[in-house]
C-alpha cells in the first residue's frame, strides 16, 4: 500500500568519509603488526596479477594473516571503540535534524535517519560510538569456526555493491531478511524512503556507483575531502567538474562549517518538498461542500 514518504535518509560511506583514515590503517594493522603500505601493495598486485575484486583481496591477505585468524567478530568490535573520527562526528548525527522539530514538520510527521553502506569491516563499526547513533550499518561480514574465530567472508559489499543496499533502505528492506531479493518490483508510491528523499555522502571514485543511483532519481550526493590533503581535495574537484556530485566540502561535520551547512539545506529542501506533496495531496481528497446561489 502506498507510503507517506515522510523520512529523508541521509547514507554514509565510511573510510575517508567520516573518518581520515580507513579502519584497516586506523586500527586493525596496529592489532596485528601489519605495515599498511605494504599489505596495500600486496592487495594492488592481487588486484593486477591475479584479477582480484579489491575487498577480495585484502580480505584473502586478511586470512592469511595468523594473527587476524585466532580473533572473533567480537575481539573485531573491540576494536571500534579506538576508531578516529572527523570532527562532529558523532555529534552531527544528533544534532542535524533538530530544525524539523518545529510544528509543521512535526504535524507532517518528518523525520531523518541516517545510514553507512562500507566495503569495510561491519563488526569494527558496529563496536564504535556509531552503532548507537545509526538506523543500520552495512558493511563486510565474516563468519566465525567452531572455535569462535574468523574463518571466511559470509558477505562482502564492494564499491559497486554498496548500491544494492541504497535500493533495500528505499525500499523499507533494511531490516528484512537477505533472502528478500532486493530486485523484486515495488512501485514508487509504496517505497518506505525515495530517492528523492535521500543524501549520499562520499568522499571518492569508489563512491562513483553509489552518486549515480542517488543523484540519477533525484537524490543528492555530496563528496568531502580531507583538508589536510591536496590530493584528497583535487580528487572531489574531479567529481564535482564530472557532475558526479552536487557539491563538494571539507569533512567538518561541527556546526556551522561549509559542509554542515549544505546537509541542511539539502535536508531542509527534502523537509518542505514533502509538505508541499503532502498538502497537494490533501487537496486532492477533499471534497468541497455544495454552495448555495
Amino acid at each position: 500500500m502506498p507510503q507517506p514518504q515522510n523520512i529523508i535518509a541521509i547514507v554514509y560511506d565510511y573510510d575517508r568519509t567520516l573518518s581520515p583514515w580507513s579502519m584497516q590503517d586506523d586500527v586493525l594493522f596496529k592489532r596485528l603488526g601489519l605495515d599498511g603500505k605494504e599489505f596495500w601493495e600486496k592487495t594492488n598486485r592481487l588486484k593486477a596479477d591475479r584479477l582480484y575484486d579489491d575487498e577480495m583481496a585484502w580480505i584473502r591477505l586478511l586470512l592469511e594473516t595468523p594473527d587476524f585468524r585466532s580473533l572473533g567478530n567480537g575481539d573485531l568490535k573491540l576494536m571500534g571503540q579506538d576508531l578516529r573520527l572527523y570532527p562532529g562526528v558523532p555529534d552531527v548525527f544528533s544534532e542535524l535534524g533538530g530544525f524539523l522539530n518545529n510544528e509543521e514538520y512535526k504535524r507532517h510527521g518528518i523525520v531523518l535517519e541516517h545510514y553507512i553502506v562500507t566495503s569495510g569491516l561491519q563488526a569494527i563499526l558496529t563496536g564504535s560510538v556509531l552503532n548507537n547513533q545509526v538506523e543500520r550499518i552495512f558493511g563486510c561480514e565474516l563468519d566465525e569456526d567452531s572455535s569462535g574465530t574468523v574463518f571466511w567472508p559470509k558477505r562482502v559489499i564492494s564499491h559497486t555493491g554498496k548500491t544494492q543496499y541504497l535500493f533495500r533502505i528505499t525500499k523499507g528492506l533494511e531490516y528484512m531478511d537477505f533472502s528478500r531479493d532486493v530486485n523484486d518490483h515495488m512501485p514508487d508510491n509504496e517505497r518506505r524512503i525515495p530517492f528523492y528523499n535521500m543524501l549520499y555522502i562520499g568522499d571518492g571514485p569508489t563512491d562513483v556507483p553509489s552518486f549515480a543511483v542517488v543523484t540519477s532519481r533525484g537524490g543528492k550526493a555530496l563528496a568531502v575531502y580531507d583538508g589536510e590533503s591536496q590530493a584528497s581535495f583535487e580528487t572531489c574537484m574531479s567529481l564535482r567538474e564530472a557532475q558526479r556530485v552536487d557539491e563538494i566540502a571539507e569533512a567538518d561535520y561541527r556546526g556551522d562549517t561549509h559542509l554542515r551547512r549544505l546537509m541542511e539545506h539539502y535536508v531542509k529542501q527534502m523537509a518542505i518538498r514533502i509538505v508541499a506533496n503532502q498538502e497537494l495531496e490533501h487537496s486532492k481528497k477533499v471534497i468541497k461542500a455544495p454552495r448555495h446561489g
